[in-house]
């Protein structure tokens, strides 16, 4: 029998980069799978179903709710997220460790149903940097913008929840610093 996965949740403002850590994480390790999220937003460019999400109705959102199908979901920006439990408990129990990237809300639900969950929150080394990557990356509205800016204090207040803070500075420590948090986190209990 494989020895059960460890459950990572990587956390933070939006545009913080938390995407491209995650890519890099996946690249290097082999035992390490991504969940992937349900949300009711529309796809951006590039984006495809099954890949970076599963793109589905507010109705079919509402009746994974209203069937306990999902470990944690939130409304965010207008739109719900979310992540499917059986998927989260079926690869654990395959032996690999999972990434959960979601938004602060959703972190900290699945921390009070999965204590045993690793969440490791990304900081922006400013917030004048975050609405700057934001902008830059041109996937969202200004108005989008600064709804996901509107919340970042509240975001904030909650960091000290988590297990692990890591500011997003320059990218290629950033990476180290996750990946040492990843297999510090791996080799506990083991």
């Amino acid at each position: 029998m494989n020895k059960k996965g460890k459950l990572f949740v990587i956390s933070g403002p939006s545009g913080v980069g938390k995407g491209t850590l995650v890519t890099e994480i996946l690249k290097r390790n082999q035992n390490i799978k991504l969940s992937v999220s349900v949300t009711t937003r529309f796809p951006r460019p590039g984006e495809k179903d099954g890949v970076n999400y599963h793109f589905l109705t507010k109705e079919k959102f509402q009746s994974l709710i209203d069937n306990n199908e999902l470990i944690e979901w939130a409304q965010f920006a207008d739109n719900y997220y979310g992540t499917y439990e059986k998927v989260v408990n079926e690869v654990l129990e395959q032996g690999y460790d999972l990434i959960v990237e979601i938004e602060v809300q959703g972190a900290l639900q699945i921390k009070s149903k999965r204590p045993d969950a690793v969440l490791i929150f990304i900081l922006p080394p400013s917030i004048e940097e975050l609405k700057d990557r934001l902008e830059r990356r041109r996937t969202e509205t200004a108005e989008v913008i600064a709804k996901r800016l509107a919340i970042v204090d509240s975001e904030y207040a909650k960091k000290d929840r988590f297990n692990y803070q890591l500011i997003n500075d320059r990218l290629d420590a950033s990476i180290e610093e996750l990946e040492n948090i990843i297999n510090k986190e791996r080799f506990i209990n083991a």
